[in-house]
């Protein structure tokens, strides 16, 4: 059963203290015992200002009072130091037989009890009562703290008690007094855990960047971005000496039976500490809020917010859970390696989860907005590269916690996922619903077609993502997804098609033939210049195979044009055996042909000059191949014809445009501006 969930248990076996040699370890306590008096003495003393004999005598006794004071306390120190030393010896050899043989004295574990209960008293306040002996390094071969193996023998006593059964009133009242200690001792030394793990005050910003600091104050200088950090090592969160001094702690109070005071002081530290690091990265998970809070959140604040999230995660995932599985290695070691390991479970577990919530409550609400893919893709990517991460904790411990977070990141990786999936095909779902029943003035480029475009050139830009993400999504809606098919680019075939599908409708709008051929160029040519200048779009699309396809239909639409508009003034310049009849040119008929190409001319570039074709290439490809045509044709009728009319009113009259005129004219369409020829030539 977790003893995480279990009351302490008070009655865990320690093994036996080290013996000494030669008193040693004696020694070592009773230097320790013994630090309070050379502090005290410093205290003490003062400085003598001579006012006459009475005074002298008065400051005279006065010191050899405060001489004897400290004498006898020093006398006492030294005592209880030589005392506790003797009392140690004996205690030992109860506790390394087990607790099987006779019980030491009852005034003999008073005595030592009230040793103990000196001793950590005098510590209180002391600055160096953890200092270690020998060693440097940050291996095992440290002795612990003179405090600590006190500490730890009068804990493994009272175990020791606890196995022997019931004696006589003294013993019991003596093994009770032991107990009492104990607990004192226990709490004494939890609350010197809690205070090494929050730590001093990070040092300033110049000396300092790390990210996960022992204090969770709020002015510790912003840490690097998340891509720096994930490629660099974590630094250690706390330096080696601090950590050393957290495993003897951590050693002393799980053997006594206190993992659950020693764990939860422990992973509250640690939690608090990692919250203050995803603060410092601009997420707060104290105004990340519940699900129905995001639900009502603008896109304007949600936004920047999953923006933070994305950042604050990856950093988790990436540097945070590595630095705090490897603290926990460091601080529970050897026999206490599974309380470690149990923390560790529990610390990622909490704060995975609730980074994992925020990104469930956007998955829950982002359903049917297309805007909202780009960052719905962010966090699936985030989460998608943690699952590894996650993975490999688990193959190396498998624990409840760990496998409860590994099955909740591949659920909401799941649900964004299918919310992806559902956010694009939304795109799909408004191309078939935007049937506006007015055409776009001029015949320029819808915004749909800006729109949809936009959207998948940006959308490619996750063209890796996309695909596995809806392979993903398929699995889970389809039996037998086609393996080799890459689904994402089938989906913008779809959607490629349905836009198709969408102008041709909203070509016929337009009244006049060669305004929808004018439309259908535009919007045509915009969507292939998008396609070329993205090879991401171009690849989904099949690379030249699609482009091919749109130029053959933007030639089509090119001809249609020509037909519409060009063909029936060609037919004006045309001597068909109407203007000349055996040999005589028909004057009325001629006059006719000038007149109706004059008004042709006229209305093409009233109406056609309003006409808008944005591309300048298109624009120019138009202008050249109309001119081609036309501008020689009017200048062949106008040679065989412009001599029948006599000079001055007449040729006015009819021979208004002279060739340059017509190649003015036709170089002026296509530019927005509605102009009619007859003002243009006044």
């Amino acid at each position: 059963m977790d003893s995480r969930s279990q009351p302490p248990n008070k009655s865990s076996s320690f093994s036996p203290a080290t013996t000494r040699d030669d008193g040693g370890r004696t020694r070592e306590v009773d230097r320790n015992l013994s630090l309070g008096s050379g502090r005290h003495r410093k205290d003490h003393h003062h400085h003598h200002h001579h006012h006459g004999p009475a005074a002298a005598s008065a400051a005279a006794h006065r010191e050899q009072s405060i001489r004897e004071e400290e004498d006898d306390e020093d006398e006492e120190e030294a005592n209880d130091g030589s005392d506790l030393a003797a009392l140690s010896a004996e205690i030992d050899a109860f506790i390394a037989g087990g607790g099987q043989g006779d019980v030491a004295e009852p005034a003999t574990l008073e005595r030592f009890a009230a040793a103990v209960e000196r001793a950590i008293a005098r510590s209180e306040g002391a600055d160096d009562k953890w200092a270690t002996t020998d060693g440097d390094g940050d291996g095992e071969e440290h002795q612990p703290p003179p405090l600590l193996a006190t500490i730890t023998r009068v804990a493994a006593l009272s175990s020791a008690l606890g196995k022997h059964g019931p004696g006589d009133e003294r013993v019991a009242a003596a093994a009770h007094r032991v107990g009492a200690v104990t607990q004192r001792a226990m709490a004494f030394l939890e609350d010197e855990f809690h205070g090494l793990l929050e730590g001093p005050k990070p040092p300033p910003p110049d000396e300092h960047d790390r990210c996960f600091l022992p204090s969770a104050a709020s002015s510790a200088p912003p840490p690097p971005p998340p891509e720096e950090s994930s490629a660099t090592a974590a630094h250690p969160p706390y330096p080696p000496e601090t950590v050393r001094r957290l495993r003897l702690m951590a050693d002393a109070m799980v053997s006594a039976g206190y993992t659950t005071e020693c764990t939860q002081v422990f992973l509250v530290a640690r939690r608090n500490a990692f919250d203050a690091a995803l603060k410092g990265l601009g997420y707060d998970k104290s105004s990340s809020g519940s699900a129905e809070e995001v639900a009502r959140m603008a896109w304007e604040a949600l936004e920047p917010a999953i923006a933070s999230w994305t950042r604050a995660f990856r950093h988790a995932a990436n540097v945070g859970l590595s630095t705090e599985h490897d603290l926990c290695a460091r601080v529970f070691v050897g026999r206490h390696a599974a309380a470690g390991r149990a923390v560790f479970a529990d610390l990622a577990r909490c704060v995975t989860l609730h980074l994992l919530s925020f990104t469930d409550a956007v998955a829950r609400t982002t359903r049917a907005t297309t805007e909202k893919l780009f960052k719905v893709l962010d966090m699936y990517e985030a989460v998608r590269d943690a699952a590894p991460i996650v993975d490999a904790f688990v193959l190396a411990d498998d624990c409840p916690a760990l496998n409860e977070l590994k099955a909740e990141v591949a659920a909401v990786r799941a649900r964004l996922c299918d919310s992806a999936a559902a956010i694009f095909r939304e795109l799909e779902s408004s191309i078939r619903a935007d049937a506006g029943k007015q055409p776009v003035p001029g015949g320029a480029v819808h915004p749909l077609t800006r729109y949809v475009m936009n959207y998948v050139k940006f959308a490619c830009a996750y063209n890796a993502t996309l695909e596995q993400v809806f392979r993903e999504h398929n699995h889970h809606t389809e039996p037998e997804p086609d393996k080799h098919q890459n689904p994402f680019a089938a989906q913008l075939v779809e959607v490629m098609e349905l836009l198709h599908e969408n102008l041709e409708a909203k070509s016929r709008l337009y009244k006049d033939p060669s305004l929808s051929s004018i439309f259908l160029m535009n919007n045509g040519r915009y969507m292939l210049q998008k396609i070329r200048g993205s090879p991401e779009i171009n690849a989904m699309l099949g690379g030249e195979s699609w482009a091919r396809n749109q130029s053959t239909s933007l030639r089509q639409y090119h001809k249609n044009y020509q037909r519409e508009t060009w063909s029936r003034v060609l037919g004006m310049l045309r001597d068909d055996g109407v203007i000349t009849v055996k040999g005589h040119v028909q004057k009325p008929v001629l006059k006719e042909r000038f007149k109706q190409f004059n008004a042709a001319m006229d209305e093409i570039h009233r109406t056609q000059g309003a006409w808008v074709v944005s591309d300048e290439q298109l624009q120019s490809e138009l202008r050249v191949s109309i001119a081609a045509v036309v501008v020689p044709a009017y200048r062949s009728f106008l040679g065989r014809f412009a001599q029948h009319f006599s000079a001055g009113r007449q040729t006015e009259k009819y021979v208004k445009l002279s060739a340059e005129d017509v190649e003015t004219i036709i170089d002026e369409l296509f530019d927005g501006n509605a102009t009619s020829m007859a003002r243009r030539r006044t």
